[in-house]
């Protein structure tokens, strides 16, 4: 580093700029080996995760145009082999790798990517016997292989020695290699659409595993599943298994047996039991996979005793909280309940009673003597009353005002003069006192008017 850039003073994106530059300069790819942890799949198709070993860690990401290619999906703690380049994200400073390529890490890696890609195929019912196409002996067959291999020639002169009428045309394509995908998916979607085959040979000779890769990809599966024209796969030898020997309608142990198996021969009705015995075993498989799924969903389903306790736990508390509040809630309505018996009791009580009563009696007493005492005094009011009105109206009051009664000896009281006569004795009482006196003279009630008046008119 020069003097000038050691005394530049860097911003932080500066900085991390530079750091970055001089690590993809420096490490353009490297390979690294190391455990998965924190995976993340966002949705964007990206992902993110942590590559580890025991003394380190470091930062990844791998994105969409690259997880697409992978031929295996990696899960949490597996080891993986990668191909990246070394970089850094700016906006945190942290260093991390780009990934270009992952596959599994060690022996047995294109292994594993076989059985994951033949786990979900089988998931999916590519390999289901209900979508098996018949295969019988037939006249025109589609050769899918290289036009220059071995295998070729063998299939030709099986063909020809079994039933030279059989009429072929071949596709020739790279079995081998990268080009060799495309090449096969292109040459069964071509061998369909001129729809002059009335089966279909797509095989090569044996190999290793990775040189029989092309026919354990993804796309010539489905290309094989989507054909309408019966498919026979013969690839390798007896002992070799490829994705496409089980999407396929049929597997050849060889491409000879293939020939065999389409062309008619004495030894047709054997081929034709092999056949089916290797559907069945094919078939026998497929269902044992299916069932071994069903089992691990199942499986993942069910809870271990351990879960079912804590759940059994927690419902008995629920219940135990549940009982004791509906056994406090009983005891506070039978303590209520008691509480209004013991008061009906002493409102009930024979002592309370006799004292409601003895207040009663008192009270009721008490009105009887207030009312007889009323009555007494309006009676004596009402006697005073009469009393007075008597004595007012009394002859005796009359006369003490100056005014006096007259009696014949008879005690008849006189009214008029007309019960008079001269010479009658009269009884009159007075006030005080009687006067015994005799009539000398009788006036009627006009004349004392008059004369009354007269005395009057004189004054």
């Amino acid at each position: 580093m020069s003097s000038q850039s050691a005394n530049a003073v860097f911003t932080v994106s500066q900085l991390n700029q530079r750091a970055k530059q001089l690590l993809e300069i420096s490490f353009a790819s490297v390979r690294v080996e190391g455990e998965i942890s924190n995976l993340s799949r966002p949705s964007s198709g990206h992902w993110y995760f942590t590559l580890k070993d025991q003394g380190a860690q470091v930062r990844c990401a791998m994105f969409r145009s690259r997880t697409a290619q992978l031929r295996f999906q990696p899960k949490e703690g597996d080891k993986v082999e990668l191909r990246a380049k070394v970089s850094l994200y700016e906006n945190r400073g942290d260093y991390q790798l780009i990934v270009d390529a992952m596959k599994p890490a060690g022996e047995g890696a294109l292994l594993l990517a076989f059985e994951q890609l033949k786990n979900r195929l089988a998931h999916e019912g590519l390999f289901a016997s209900e979508y098996k196409k018949p295969i019988t002996t037939v006249k025109r067959i589609a050769l899918i292989t290289s036009p220059t291999g071995a295998a070729v020639q063998d299939m030709l002169t099986v063909l020809k020695r079994r039933n030279p009428a059989i009429e072929i045309s071949i596709y020739p394509t790279q079995v081998q290699g990268r080009e060799a995908t495309p090449q096969i998916v292109g040459a069964i979607e071509r061998a369909n659409r001129d729809n002059w085959a009335e089966a279909i040979i797509v095989g090569r000779g044996g190999g290793s595993l990775e040189d029989l890769w092309c026919f354990n990809e993804e796309v010539v599966a489905r290309a094989i599943f989507a054909s309408h024209i019966p498919v026979v796969s013969a690839v390798g030898h007896e002992t070799d298994t490829t994705i496409a020997d089980f999407v396929a309608d049929a597997r050849a142990p060889t491409p000879s047996a293939a020939a065999e198996l389409l062309s008619s021969d004495q030894q047709v009705q054997q081929r034709m039991l092999t056949l089916l015995s290797h559907r069945l075993q094919q078939s026998w498989s497929n269902y044992l996979v299916q069932q071994r799924q069903r089992v691990t969903q199942v499986f993942s389903r069910l809870r271990t005793p351990q879960q079912q306790l804590n759940s059994a736990a927690q419902q008995l508390d629920n219940l135990e909280i549940r009982l004791t509040r509906a056994w406090q809630q009983q005891q506070q309505q039978r303590q209520q309940a008691l509480q209004v018996k013991h008061q009906t009791l002493v409102h009930q009580h024979p002592t309370r009673l006799l004292n409601d009563y003895q207040k009663q009696l008192e009270h009721l007493q008490k009105q009887l003597q207030y009312s007889v005492s009323q009555t007494l005094q309006q009676a004596n009011q009402k006697l005073n009353q009469q009393a007075h009105l008597l004595n007012n109206l009394s002859p005796l009051q009359v006369l003490g005002r100056g005014y006096s009664i007259s009696q014949k000896p008879d005690g008849e009281v006189l009214e008029s003069v007309k019960q008079l006569e001269k010479g009658d004795s009269l009884h009159t009482r007075l006030h005080h006192g009687w006067i015994e006196c005799s009539v000398t003279d009788i006036h009627n009630g006009s004349d004392i008017q008059s004369k009354h008046g007269d005395n009057a008119d004189n004054q």
